[in-house]
């Protein structure tokens, strides 16, 4: 394991480091795929969220689960509603809150940025290290979900 002059650091404190690092690292990599779609950061976080969701969000819950600002993601659902890639839909537990759900042109955008992305990957990473980003993939889950918990209950 590489150790650095930061070794002493809570461990969590490296992953976030780490995580800031990756995450810049392959949206230069990646933003080839969205390139066609003229959606900003933004907007492609909010699409991603709406549509991987498991079920219809609101903007606050996406703000809170994206660590962004409501306004920002208010923003982005208004462009993207006002392009047709997703709709509002009349909450039964909040009446000032919509839920936000992804109109088939967002699905289909969705779609063909995911092949795009899915395309950068298969020359990026070789077949045989698949299954170790998959299990990362799984923990950073995991850890994301455990902290979220927590967040909640504070």
């Amino acid at each position: 394991m590489e150790r650095g002059p930061f070794e002493s650091r809570h461990p969590l404190v490296g992953l976030v480091d780490e995580t800031i690092r990756l995450n810049s690292r392959l949206r230069s990599v990646f933003a080839a795929a969205r390139q066609e779609s003229a959606l900003n950061d933004s907007e492609q976080m909010v699409l991603n969220a709406v549509v991987e969701a498991e079920k219809a969000p609101t903007v606050a819950q996406i703000g809170r689960s994206m660590g962004q600002a409501r306004q920002l993601v208010q923003r982005a659902a208004n462009s993207l509603r006002d392009g047709g890639l997703i709709e509002t839909l009349d909450n039964p537990d909040h009446k000032r809150a919509p839920l936000l759900c992804a109109t088939e042109q967002g699905l289909a955008l969705k779609r063909a940025i995911d092949a795009r992305a899915d395309a950068i990957a298969e020359d990026l990473l070789p077949a045989a290290e698949i299954e170790s980003v998959r299990e990362a993939t799984l923990v950073l889950r995991a850890l994301r979900r455990k902290l979220e918990a927590q967040l909640r209950r504070r």
